[in-house]
């Protein structure tokens, strides 16, 4: 595999990325005393930001890999919409996919980080599905640019914007219009995503949609191999945290090892590794390649505070560091 021509093709691909938004703030600052009111820590503020978070953050992963993304998504009609518009706008990502929803707030998860390390998430947010007028409008936003599309992603938070009937309809349309699907689910919805190119859940996802307290990776192979004939997707890419991901087809059990890492903060990871895992699929990547990309793509973000986006050079030069085409795989022929 010529990864460097891999990631050149890259730049030729238009992605759809349909999914819940959210901004992510985030308070940074020092710990040095616990408080004497209740024994937790006092973050002495130093400096706030703001980052796309959700299906924005996916978007902004598609555009470091190289690749053109096409976000279609909400707002609340608020002062935080207005925050999310413009900062999707200044990362160079076009809003022209993104509807004003006047039932709902913005999607807001704020972090306070103090010494390099998360001490407390707040979440602001609704999650009672969008009306028919709102999913109408989605829709409508899809097939706009469908045909320019190469693969469409769905990015579920079960926020309410990835409605049964909006995913049926869509999966619809991608197959009509020869457009790849990528899913990255979350309970609520997690069976209505039938026959779709690539499933990405992890392993307490897939312990939560079939009724497991917890699984170990070996387990949560086995219950993928089921998933995919239940949704009837090409593929599923499960990931598994320390234990590396899996990819499952028709035939074979793909299972890439995790690489040692500094883990400060797994925020964002899913959404790198279903990122590069995309772009793989739209090229039509074996199914180790797919694999190994979105495994190497979400350990890196890990070793960063906060949701970042890939680092496209960096990720190039571990893959041709490694040379995974020299490596063995696990394969478990059915």
């Amino acid at each position: 595999m010529n990864f460097n021509q891999l990631f050149e093709e890259f730049e030729d691909l238009k992605v759809i990325i349909l999914g819940d938004s959210m901004l992510d703030a985030y308070f940074y600052g020092r710990v040095n005393r616990i408080s004497p009111e209740a024994p937790v820590p006092i973050v002495n503020l130093q400096h706030k930001e703001h980052r796309l978070g959700g299906a924005a953050n996916v978007a902004l992963n598609i555009k470091a890999l190289g690749a053109k993304p096409i976000l279609c998504t909400l707002k609340g009609n608020d002062r935080d919409g207005e925050t999310l518009k413009q900062l999707i706008a200044e990362l160079g990502i076009s809003i022209d996919g993104l509807i004003n929803d006047y039932n709902r707030g913005t999607t807001v998860k704020t972090r306070v980080i103090g010494n390099n390390h998360q001490l407390l998430r707040i979440d602001e947010e609704e999650t009672h599905e969008i009306d028919t007028n709102v999913e109408s409008l989605l829709y409508e936003a899809v097939k706009h640019f469908i045909k320019d599309a190469d693969v469409l992603i769905m990015q579920d938070y079960n926020k309410g914007l990835l409605t049964p009937n909006l995913i049926k309809k869509v999966i619809k349309l991608c197959k009509d219009e020869g457009v790849k699907t990528v899913v990255d689910p979350k309970f609520k919805n997690f069976f209505e995503f039938q026959g779709v190119d690539l499933f990405k859940p992890n392993k307490k996802e897939i312990a939560q949609a079939y009724n497991k307290a917890t699984i170990s990776s070996a387990q949560a192979i086995d219950l993928s191999k089921e998933l995919r004939e239940s949704l009837g997707a090409k593929n599923v890419l499960t990931t598994l945290s320390e234990d590396g991901a899996a990819l499952i087809n028709s035939k074979d059990v793909f299972h890439v090892p995790a690489h040692a890492r500094k883990v400060l903060d797994v925020s964002g990871a899913g959404d790198s590794a279903l990122s590069a895992a995309a772009l793989c699929v739209a090229l039509d990547s074996p199914e180790m390649v797919i694999a190994e990309i979105a495994n190497l793509a979400g350990g890196l973000v890990c070793e960063q505070v906060g949701v970042v986006p890939i680092d496209r050079d960096t990720l190039l030069d571990e893959l041709l560091e490694l040379g995974i085409t020299q490596r063995l795989y696990r394969t478990d022929n059915r």
